[in-house]
């Protein structure tokens, strides 16, 4: 489905272009999870904002970007607009910033409905209240006409997935959704999205610093570092046994019992107690 061939991003300063992503190469099929890991300032972000089509301006992308065959960087903007949201949804890091303070949720879940497809302002408020009781926000009824800031930092990152999903996309890119999250919530947020991969059989690029987290969901990993590709394969193969001495470098920043949890066999793989 997604096909990055030698993607390299970078943004004009006074001292020339800077380099933030470097050569990137990697590919997605349906139904499949790909965590990208890596520490702050390692280009997660800004790959995942290249693959939409939403780089900030300065930014200048290269290579190739092959969504289904198209290449992203290629198409215009309207045509990239056509399949974002459509095609391709995206969870953004920060849910109190992606999200309009001055709309309520129920509002902002149907705004993409009634742009995309032939809704009726009642068929897409129908369709975003069920949207966030399938993201299992408590009391959807009530919620669906409460703002942003009336809501917990859960809840609101719930809301942004029911946005990313409002037109079922193919592809689904998640940047950081369990940041700043209670340990409880991470876990409802990341058991959301494995039904809905599951489900819906669209395919996730799922973006954290959290190795815990990749090794939960992802079924292959791809560590970065200042841009460039560390190493990628299956998420058990690398964290259990790391190619590249800076994935060495990240388990061994854990703390030792959730390094443990990470090198441990799944329990189908222990033998039984004697």
């Amino acid at each position: 489905m997604l096909d990055v061939r030698s993607l390299s991003v970078a943004f004009h300063r006074p001292e020339g272009l800077v380099r933030v992503v470097d050569d990137l190469s990697f590919t997605l099929a349906r139904g499949e999870t790909l965590g990208i890991v890596g520490e702050s300032g390692s280009g997660k972000s800004i790959t995942a904002l290249a693959a939409i089509g939403l780089l900030p301006r300065g930014a200048r992308a290269e290579g190739q970007i092959l969504f289904e065959g198209r290449d992203m960087l290629a198409l215009s903007e309207r045509e990239r607009c056509a399949l974002r949201g459509r095609r391709i949804g995206m969870i953004f890091q920060e849910p109190m910033t992606a999200l309009n303070p001055a709309m309520t949720v129920g509002a902002q879940i149907a705004e993409g409905i009634r742009l995309h497809t032939s809704a009726t302002r009642r068929e897409a408020r129908a369709e975003a209240l069920a949207l966030l009781e399938r993201v299992r926000i408590p009391d959807p009824a009530r919620r669906i006409n409460s703002y942003p800031h009336e809501l917990s930092g859960g809840q609101r990152q719930r809301v942004g997935i029911a946005i990313a999903l409002a037109l079922e996309p193919d592809l689904l890119i998640a940047d950081e959704p369990t940041t700043a999250l209670d340990v409880t919530v991470q876990k409802e947020v990341l058991d959301i999205l494995e039904e809905l991969v599951d489900e819906l059989g669209l395919a996730l690029i799922l973006i954290s610093h959290d190795l815990g987290v990749i090794a939960r969901i992802a079924d292959r990993t791809l560590v970065m570092l200042r841009g460039r590709t560390m190493e990628e394969g299956p998420t058990e193969r690398v964290l259990r046994h790391p190619a590249s001495s800076y994935t060495s470098e990240l388990l061994a920043a854990l703390p030792r019992r959730a390094r443990a949890g990470l090198a441990s066999p799944p329990a189908a793989d222990r033998e039984p107690a004697r």
